[in-house]
């Protein structure tokens, strides 16, 4: 994740990414409980083993404050039971969303844990944050999953476009990321589950309906057998 492009000082990215990581979810500490009473917990963490860090139980809407910078904590359910994001919101620079493996740029994570709807939901809820809002999402997949999203949306420009400006950025070496709400409004399949090319591509793979929910749910699946 290009941080460095995200925060005035480099030097201060890591040690902010370091402290961010030791928030989590409540829904964490559940999903532990309840994956031991079904005899799903991994060997790693069966009674007697302990995972030496800390960390901070947080809520959605709950607000933190790290080096001097204020977080909005988000939930945002899909890829795991207990994912979060976190919002920053300066006023005098566009708004930094932490979106881990939620969102991506032209894509979004699988669903090991929660369900499409919940995965739809959250991100709807991150596509309504102000088109400005930086997306720095979790890893680089940038240029694979345009490839997916100009199966779905041949007929898009915006991702032809866009497209083409990321891979002359990899040719590089360079990051394509952070994206923004608005950019990715326009590129991401999965943000676009009522657009009628969107709607007729996962009707073409199976989709029950034409529902956003279905859509999604379809599109989802067409990602999961793209390499």
């Amino acid at each position: 994740m290009p941080i460095g492009f995200a925060f005035h000082s480099r030097q201060q990215a890591p040690e902010l990414l370091q402290r961010l990581s030791g928030v989590r979810n409540r829904c964490v500490q559940q999903v532990v409980r309840d994956e031991a009473a079904l005899g799903r917990l991994p060997h790693r963490l069966q009674p007697g083993f302990h995972v030496k860090v800390q960390y901070l139980p947080s809520a959605d809407g709950d607000v933190i404050e790290v080096l001097g910078h204020r977080f909005e904590v988000i939930d945002v359910p899909g890829h795991t039971a207990g994912h979060i994001a976190y919002l920053q919101r300066d006023e005098d620079r566009a708004p930094l969303l932490f979106c881990g493996d939620t969102l991506f740029s032209a894509g979004c994570g699988r669903l090991f844990e929660g369900t499409p709807a919940q995965m739809h939901q959250s991100l709807a809820r991150l596509a309504a944050l102000p088109h400005d809002t930086r997306v720095c999402c979790t890893h680089e997949y940038t240029l694979s999953n345009l490839r997916f999203a100009t199966a779905v949306e041949p007929g898009n420009p915006a991702v032809r476009g866009h497209a083409e400006r990321c891979q002359a950025l990899r040719a590089a070496g360079q990051p394509t990321l952070p994206s923004s709400i608005g950019l990715e409004l326009e590129i991401n399949p999965f943000l676009r589950c009522g657009q009628p090319e969107v709607i007729a591509a996962a009707r073409s793979q199976g989709a029950a309906g034409e529902d956003p929910v279905s859509v999604f749910t379809a599109l989802r699946e067409w990602k999961n057998r793209c390499r």
